[in-house]
């Protein structure tokens, strides 16, 4: 039986139920005698059938798959491409296999960056605890100490982790498409130093407590009566909830709750972070960045916080599809005169590459990122 199929007859059953509620008196037998089928159907083991179990591997071998010499996900005895519906009307667990993949690339690509481009890894914040929530950096030796030249690549938001663009692209089309390793190996090769940046990376998640789940509210303050009247309609309302989560995650995963890292529980909060512990204190004589999508807002976000110091630090920024706005970010009329001249912005568009794109903003100069190739579209 499948999940389309039983969640049509619960529905049924359901609504069928609340309107014999509004009946008279045969109609509430009725209502008793559905109220005790539903109570008959263990709705738990009914699902777990339907439902596969939520446990997935944790190596690419594991998922049967691996990266070819092109840098393609494939799988390894068909050779196919990544599949999403492995199970047909299964979407949530399709979706939670996704998200395990996911992760397992997100360790991929750090290796790679330790092991393929010779980065090293920084634990943030830099005086953190052995107890403490950590965030990390990843570093070219000479990143301190170059006294030319330093990059710095910031990644957009989402479930991207540090050297990552995408991870879409790392699983349906390639690694040089979803990664940033092209950009590291060339400036490298060109005599950068290079800082990555994981801006996402903000919270660990802890399994919540007892004492962390709210049950009521505090209505000390209240008329008896009318306490008695709010704790009966939650408790209604938590069944409710309870019933529902109960048909739609029959396996239930436990609570969560954030514990955020110190300075870096937000892009913006991480990028002034390594700013002032990091880029500020580089022997280069120019920075450059490369940020993309929200990686540009928080670009213009370090600019507010720290507009003379960026400007005498940084020699230009090159922007992709950035989502800054130096509006709703209230940047001033300096900033945005520092950006005409020292940032640009390539965007997603059908001209010619680096073609000029008209803008309503008056900020930076916004140009075409894109050329056609195998008829897909690739930023440069």
């Amino acid at each position: 039986m499948s999940i389309s199929i039983i969640s049509l007859i619960w529905l049924t059953l359901w609504i069928n139920m609340a309107q014999l509620q509004q009946g008279g008196p045969d109609e509430k037998e009725k209502t008793t005698a559905l109220k005790d089928l539903l109570s008959r159907i263990d709705l738990d083991e009914l699902m777990k059938k339907d439902e596969p179990p939520l446990e997935f591997p944790d190596t690419l071998e594991g998922f049967e798959y691996a990266f070819n010499e092109k840098g393609q996900l494939r799988h390894i005895a068909t050779g196919e491409p990544f599949i999403f519906n492995a199970r047909e009307d299964l979407h949530r667990w399709n979706q939670k296999r996704y998200e395990a993949l996911g992760e397992i690339i997100t360790k991929y690509v750090y290796e790679l960056l330790e092991k393929d481009c010779n980065l090293k890894k920084v634990s943030l914040p830099v005086d953190a605890t052995e107890s403490e929530p950590k965030n990390f950096i990843f570093m070219s030796e000479d990143a301190m100490t170059n006294p030319d030249k330093l990059m710095i690549l910031i990644h957009g938001s989402g479930v991207v982790r540090a050297g990552q663009w995408a991870r879409r692209l790392i699983i349906n089309e390639d690694l040089d498409s979803g990664t940033q390793i092209p950009y590291i190996k060339r400036a490298m090769d060109e005599g950068y130093g290079v800082i990555v940046l994981n801006p996402n990376e903000n919270y660990i998640e802890v399994e919540k407590t007892k004492s962390q789940v709210h049950l009521s509210s505090d209505g000390s303050d209240e008329p008896a009566e009318k306490r008695e009247r709010k704790d009966k309609t939650f408790k209604e309302a938590k069944k409710r909830r309870d019933f529902y989560e109960k048909y739609r995650n029959p396996q239930k995963e436990k609570e969560m709750v954030p514990l955020y890292i110190r300075d870096n529980g937000s892009p913006e909060e991480h990028l002034i972070y390594v700013w002032d512990h990091f880029i500020t204190h580089s022997a280069a004589e120019n920075t450059f960045f490369v940020a993309h999508s929200y990686g540009g807002l928080a670009f213009v976000e370090l600019m507010i916080q720290r507009e003379a110091d960026v400007k005498n630090k940084v020699t230009a920024v090159a922007l992709t599809d950035s989502v800054h706005n130096v509006w709703h970010q209230e940047a001033g009329k300096t900033i945005r005169e520092w950006m005409r001249e020292n940032c640009c912005n390539w965007v997603s568009s059908s001209e010619p590459l680096d073609t000029s794109v008209e803008s309503m903003l008056p900020d930076c100069p916004r140009v075409s990122a894109v050329v056609r190739r195998g008829g897909r579209m690739r930023k440069r």
